[in-house]
């Protein structure tokens, strides 16, 4: 019956997909396995001000899952924040909800995506009167020159690096009225630099999890594309990707979930992959369109946010607090 289900559901999901577009519902990619555990990397340094920092996930192609380090972009405009994708267990399958730019950070499936992305809005820094201004207690700022900047301590709880929400080992966590209502605003998908940055890491082998065994070499960059030379950090366990930054890190304290996938990630034979790329849709299957807002104004943390203890097993550096 399962296997049945799963030939109706892309199918199904192409012909609701222009009803849930008007509704702001953003499903790109289903699979039928669960992505693996994020892995653990150091911030690199923000390159000039102006930049936002986007963690990095993991993304999936014919070849399996692939990690898209985590980079500081431009944004597309003044006062919007970035709603990072996350992976979603709906009828016994992943889904892939994408990532977008808005007024406000809406729901990303409580995944904790670290500095800043704790699992509920972000904290690494916030729009005041057209600038951004950086939370140094969270963003690792501190290699530049920057005016805007303040310090909130960020509570930490206890450490989770699962990358999905719902199901067998999956983070519990579900919208919030606000965050129901930031679906709703006026959206601006992947930023072309965005799009690039995700298309080459597709076509990166060494990103592949069933390669890396879910620690990449790349796992973050200063810079969209900027794959070799100063800013490149490596995942805990990973070797440093050549020119890039080499970092050395304490082994995570926890012991992976129950569900999720355990070191050594392969990609099972025969795992099913079925995207759905309509006219629009950028690299990786997702696809994002939502109804202009009715106004409203750059947007900052959400209150109550609480960021998990210990990120994701950094060490500090330079006085930030050395998390993924």
């Amino acid at each position: 019956m399962r296997s049945s289900f799963r030939g109706v559901l892309p199918a199904l999901l192409l012909t609701l997909l222009p009803v849930a577009a008007q509704a702001g519902v953003l499903i790109g990619v289903s699979v039928n396995i669960a992505p693996p555990a994020l892995p653990v990397y150091v911030q690199p340094p923000l390159p000039a001000p102006g930049y936002m920092w986007t963690p990095g996930y993991w993304a999936w192609a014919p070849t399996g899952y692939y990690w898209v380090p985590g980079t500081w972009v431009m944004p597309p405009q003044p006062g919007f924040l970035w709603t990072p994708g996350y992976w979603g267990w709906v009828n016994g399958a992943y889904l892939w909800h994408g990532g977008y730019w808005g007024p406000h950070v809406g729901f990303y499936g409580g995944v904790n995506y670290g500095y800043g992305y704790g699992g509920a809005g972000f904290a690494g820094g916030e729009w005041r009167g057209g600038h951004f201004f950086y939370n140094t207690a969270v963003s690792n700022v501190h290699n530049v020159t920057v005016v805007n900047v303040y310090n909130r301590t960020v509570v930490k709880g206890p450490v989770n690096r699962v990358a999905f929400n719902g199901g067998p080992g999956g983070v519990v966590a579900h919208a919030s009225p606000a965050e129901l209502a930031a679906e709703h605003e006026r959206h601006v998908a992947f930023t072309p630099s965005q799009r690039e940055h995700e298309n080459m890491a597709r076509g990166s082998e060494s990103l592949r999890a069933s390669v890396n065994g879910g620690h990449p070499s790349i796992a973050a960059t200063a810079r969209p594309t900027a794959f070799t030379g100063h800013g490149v950090v490596a995942a805990h366990n990973a070797a440093p990707a050549p020119g890039g930054t080499q970092y050395h890190s304490p082994a995570p304290h926890s012991s992976h979930p129950p569900g999720a996938p355990q070191p050594g990630y392969q990609v099972p034979q025969g795992a099913a992959m079925t995207a759905h790329n309509p006219p629009g849709a950028y690299p990786g299957g997702a696809h994002y369109h939502a109804p202009p807002s009715q106004g409203g104004h750059p947007g900052g943390p959400q209150g109550g946010y609480h960021e998990p203890q210990g990120g994701h097993g950094g060490e500090p550096r330079n006085g930030h607090d050395g998390r993924r």
